[in-house]
């Protein structure tokens, strides 16, 4: 079977790599593989990037992850969608923050403390 590109694949699509990608992150940092980690954070940017340029930004479909059962699947979806959804991305890392569900919990944290300090800054 043919590999899409990127470009070639529908909004749909695209979510579901972004949730495949996440996933792996999940297994990678359980087993301590950064350096997978850091290849498949190159992988997951390329998939928001692809959805951030078309028409109207569909970014948007990733919020539809905001309940998924993956901490971090609903981690990097707050992430990616924060420049779009402020107000609910925020609410999801301050419940990811709260949940006490290490490593995720972490991140959210900090990113919570990057936000309010103007560190960090959604694109």
């Amino acid at each position: 079977m043919k590999r899409l590109k990127l470009e070639e694949m529908s909004d749909g699509q695209l979510a579901d790599r972004f949730t495949a990608i996440a996933i792996e992150q999940d297994r990678a940092l359980l087993y301590s593989e950064i350096a997978k980690y850091n290849r498949l954070i190159d992988q997951m940017i390329a998939v928001q990037e692809e959805l951030k340029s078309r028409s109207g930004d569909h970014r948007k479909v990733l919020v539809l992850l905001y309940e998924h059962p993956n901490w971090q699947v609903r981690l990097m979806a707050a992430h990616a969608t924060l420049a779009i959804e402020p107000e609910a991305g925020r609410r999801l890392l301050e419940s990811i923050a709260t949940s006490r569900h290490y490593p995720q919990a972490g991140d959210a944290g900090m990113s919570l403390d990057s936000l309010d300090r103007g560190i960090y800054k959604p694109k």
